[in-house]
């Protein structure tokens, strides 16, 4: 068939396996022109299928040498209908990663399932005996609990009152004035139990429980915290506390793995473009403004970039990792520059439809995103059917 972009309200709905293919070995070839690194050699990442986690099994493999499990929850392909992109990128991780001797296997289930983690711990200790790290990079706006049976869906929203900025929609320019009501106390404690740092928990303890956690292994898991201009929607909204649970998630399950010489952390990230990013009021906007301001001071970064940097910089540099005085791994660094920050405040107010494409990277924002789906790489002939 021949595959095109399908978007809809800047969801990509459809993805392309050739260029799934490349995005994989664009990274991978980064990677192995970066050199080899300390790490370490048997990984579990839960949603490593896209964005950080892809790139946590990337740099881990043809880094650090290391066999890799996955959990991602994917759609398969059929006669009728492409697959999902991490269908496509975890399936072609894992045939190059084993082309170079490594074990790589992606289950594609429900991460947030009992069975999911009983079924995962068996094929840990059919492939790899242990695990020396977990990664938990999950990003699902719905969850089952796995005991009540209950059903959970997360919502961005402010807290205690009305937020309102400008916002744009990427693939067309559009700029808009965007208003958000607050949540309610029902949202709120629902996108804890969607985002929060339960099922990370229940993770870790059913590997400890059945000893397939090596001694001295380490577990991390994503986050953001973001600019002032989104703190009211995002930090100090719904999605800010479940990120706040997830950090206290962190300091119990460091607690529970030191003993063992264990540590665990959560990493903030940079913020970048994402299937998820791609959806969130506002974020678009600054994405763009953003980039353009880091691309000119070549601060800029992908997932991959930062992955290589969380590891040989920070989690296996030989030294005590480098945190925040909330314990926090932070690789915003570069994005929270205070001059960074001053540049995205003095262009913000003077954003308007004539001007969008000069003081915003829009350009790059569009590929980047296109290319998450496996579309927008010149080397690919997509008239062609696949």
């Amino acid at each position: 068939m021949i595959i095109e972009p399908m978007i809809r309200n800047n969801i990509c709905m459809n993805a392309h396996p050739q260029g799934c293919e490349l995005h994989v070995q664009q990274q991978i070839d980064y990677v192995r022109s970066k050199g080899a690194i300390p790490g370490p050699k048997r990984v579990l990442v839960i949603g490593g299928s896209a964005g950080y986690g892809l790139a946590t099994r990337i740099v881990a493999a043809f880094g650090a040498g290391a066999g890799s499990i996955c959990v991602a929850f994917e759609r398969e392909p059929s006669a009728k209908r492409a697959g999902s992109a991490g269908w496509y990128t975890a399936t072609a991780f894992d045939e190059r990663a084993r082309a170079a001797g490594l074990v790589a296997e992606t289950i594609f289930a429900d991460a947030f399932a009992h069975e999911t983690r009983r079924h995962t711990i068996e094929r840990i200790r059919e492939l790899l005996g242990s695990v020396d790290l977990v990664v938990y990079s999950l990003a699902s706006g719905l969850r089952i609990d796995p005991d009540s049976g209950e059903q959970y869906r997360s919502v961005l929203k402010p807290l205690g009152k009305t937020y309102s900025n400008t916002t744009v929609d990427p693939m067309t320019g559009e700029l808009s004035q965007v208003e958000i009501e607050p949540a309610t106390e029902e949202e709120a404690a629902a996108t804890v139990k969607v985002m929060g740092g339960e099922d990370w928990q229940l993770w870790i303890r059913a590997l400890e429980a059945a000893d397939v956690l090596a001694e001295g292994a380490m577990t991390v898991a994503y986050s953001y915290i973001g600019p002032e201009l989104t703190r009211p929607v995002y930090r100090e909204g719904t999605i800010g506390r479940a990120k706040d649970h997830l950090e206290q998630t962190a300091r119990d399950l460091d607690a529970l793995m030191k003993p063992r010489g264990g540590r665990a952390f959560v990493s903030v990230n940079k913020a970048l473009v994402t299937r998820a990013s791609a959806v969130i009021p506002v974020v678009p906007l600054y994405l763009g403004i953003l980039y353009q301001i880091m691309k000119q001071r070549g601060l800029h970064e992908g997932c991959i970039e930062q992955m290589y940097r969380l590891f040989a910089e920070r989690l296996y540099s030989g030294t005590e990792p480098e945190v925040d005085k909330h314990g926090r791994i932070r690789l915003d660094d570069w994005e929270m520059r205070q001059d960074v920050q001053a540049e995205v405040n003095r262009i913000w107010p003077t954003v308007n439809a004539s001007n969008l494409n000069q003081v915003a990277d829009f350009e790059g924002y569009r590929q980047e995103f296109l290319q998450l789906h496996g579309f927008g790489y010149p080397q690919i002939d997509y008239r062609k059917e696949v």
